[in-house]
């Protein structure tokens, strides 16, 4: 199983949110920022994949919002993504000693693409990982949501993209293996359950990131 980057020099925090849609990876994001600020730690990345970039943006309004796009093609395009956010974003902020926190990252890929569009959850791994040179999370917070209250929480939101209009068993698929993936790789993985209050969620959320933050000399 893949492990966290080692690059030393690499240095930083690299957090992920992942999770189905509609699991509230936003408000956990911005919940952390806030949290991380009230205690010093203001030098903070948010980003998101795709659209990290300006080709990730044009990418994620094609893969997303596009009239078809095969699922092929759609796994190559996320890579495409990855690629260019990793180069020009990722890893320039964690030389830099950052802390980076990213909506969605390969996980999300393998799940969606791998499992939810039955391509092979091997060779869509095998592409996601090569397309980021092997830079991984040092932890990932998967906010497991079911496919029917996912489907709800979009409701409210209004019009759905390409994925998110997809039926319940694409997301049943999606949450399972998200689970197989936090189950395969505990030491990456916090798994929370997105059916709790947004600041119960947050309070497990910010213990994890705390211990991780350890190893730069701030408590959060």
């Amino acid at each position: 199983m893949p492990t966290p980057s080692t690059d030393a020099a690499r240095g930083g925090l690299f957090v992920a949110f992942e999770g189905g849609d509609g699991a509230g990876k936003s408000t956990q994001v911005r919940l952390l920022v806030e949290a991380l600020a009230r205690r010093g730690v203001d030098d903070v990345l948010v980003t998101r994949q795709p659209g990290g970039t300006p080709l990730g943006q044009a990418l994620r309004d094609l893969v997303l919002h596009g009239d078809h796009v095969a699922p092929r093609a759609e796994a190559l395009l996320y890579a495409a993504d990855k690629a260019q956010h990793v180069e020009l974003v990722l890893r320039p902020a964690l030389a830099a000693g950052r802390v980076v926190v990213t909506d969605r990252y390969v996980d999300s890929s393998v799940a969606y693409q791998g499992a939810g569009r039955d391509l092979g959850v091997e060779d869509v791994t095998r592409l996601q990982h090569w397309a980021v040179g092997g830079l991984l999370p040092d932890l990932t917070v998967l906010l497991d949501v079911t496919a029917a209250t996912g489907r709800e929480r979009r409701g409210a939101r209004g019009a759905a993209d390409r994925l998110e209009a997809e039926g319940d068993d694409f997301h049943d698929a999606v949450r399972r293996h998200f689970l197989l993936l936090a189950q395969a790789d505990p030491q990456r993985y916090v798994v929370v359950d997105a059916a709790l209050p947004p600041e119960e969620a947050h309070a497990l959320v910010l213990a994890r990131v705390g211990q991780a933050l350890d190893r730069l000399g701030v408590q959060a």
